[in-house]
């Protein structure tokens, strides 16, 4: 049963998560008032996840975010981001905060973005002692446009930059988390060509249980059911590479800009700056329909930087 800690210095903001979470069952749900509260707490246990607000007295989300990747490195941080705090959400996730929900969209997003992030946690070990004799992978993927084939691909990548120990535990995860976008990105936007204003008017739900979602719609329908998507993985134990093209129309890269740009409101512009901040490199080709996303170790990260000086 997981244990989430949920750190917020408002007391009806922590009722309000609090009350999200208590709709699982399966999850304990335990409360602090700010980060200084949190690590006095984690030092008796450790939680699975933690929850936390970003603006806080005493020591803020972000504070909170480097020491937990510090002393805790393990255990996923997750954000809740106010509007207008853009620039201290892209600074949090790169000092090692595995994602963020804005504060607006808490009862749409929260839960769906534990899960994920929790699932991404729980990557299992069984061949970690077998990949660890590995020097060098390279595997290519031809995937149909269904969405039941990003979380084993992503866990397998997992595993593979697990064994070959290129990052610690917080890099790894978030590794996973930007591939995810990125494959989530060209299946639902590229492939299927699911505009964001779409998405919107199905409340986001694209791959609903009862009848058809849009998604198994666009998935029978001319042209769409003939597009695949193309993964392209190298991993060695200094870094790790990935190229992931859809077969869609593309979109216009010049309209990204930087991101916290308006362009970037949205949950597609959110997943753009989960890769952005998680990986060292994020390039799209000109037609918008490919991108090449790379994860140094931090060594080599740190050499390649100061060679381009």
């Amino acid at each position: 049963m997981p244990t989430v800690l949920v750190v917020d210095d408002s007391a009806v903001d922590r009722r309000l998560v609090g009350g999200l979470l208590r709709k699982n069952p399966e999850w304990t749900v335990e409360y602090a008032a700010n980060g200084v509260e949190a690590l006095a707490r984690m030092r008796d246990a450790l939680p699975d996840l933690i929850v936390t607000d970003l603006s806080m007295p005493a020591m803020d989300g972000l504070e909170l975010v480097r020491s937990v990747r510090s002393h805790y490195s393990d255990v996923p941080v997750i954000l809740m981001t106010a509007y207008g705090s853009d620039a201290l959400a892209i600074e949090a996730l790169e000092q090692g905060a595995a994602s963020y929900v804005p504060k607006s969209k808490l009862t749409e997003k929260l839960r769906d973005t534990m899960e994920e992030v929790l699932a991404l946690a729980r990557a299992d070990r069984t061949y970690e002692q077998l990949i660890s004799c590995l020097r060098q992978c390279e595997f290519t993927f031809l995937l149909e446009n269904d969405p039941a084939l990003v979380d084993p691909l992503v866990d397998l990548v997992q595993k593979m930059v697990a064994g070959m120990r290129m990052c610690d535990f917080t890099t790894r995860l978030r590794i996973g988390v930007a591939l995810k976008e990125a494959l989530l990105n060209a299946l639902f936007h590229g492939s299927l060509e699911i505009s964001v204003e779409e998405m919107q008017a199905v409340g986001g739900n694209l791959l609903a249980e009862n009848d058809l979602s849009l998604a198994e719609k666009r998935r029978q329908e001319p042209p769409y059911c003939e597009r695949r998507v193309y993964v392209d993985v190298r991993i060695t134990p200094d870094e790790a590479r990935f190229i992931v093209r859809d077969e869609g129309p593309g979109f216009d890269v010049s309209a990204l800009g930087a991101p916290a740009d308006a362009t970037w409101e949205g949950e597609c512009g959110r997943g753009l700056m989960l890769m952005r901040s998680f990986m060292d490199d994020v390039i799209f080709n000109p037609k918008g329909n490919e991108v090449t996303m790379v994860k140094r170790r931090e060594e080599s990260r740190v050499a390649a930087e100061s060679g381009q000086r």
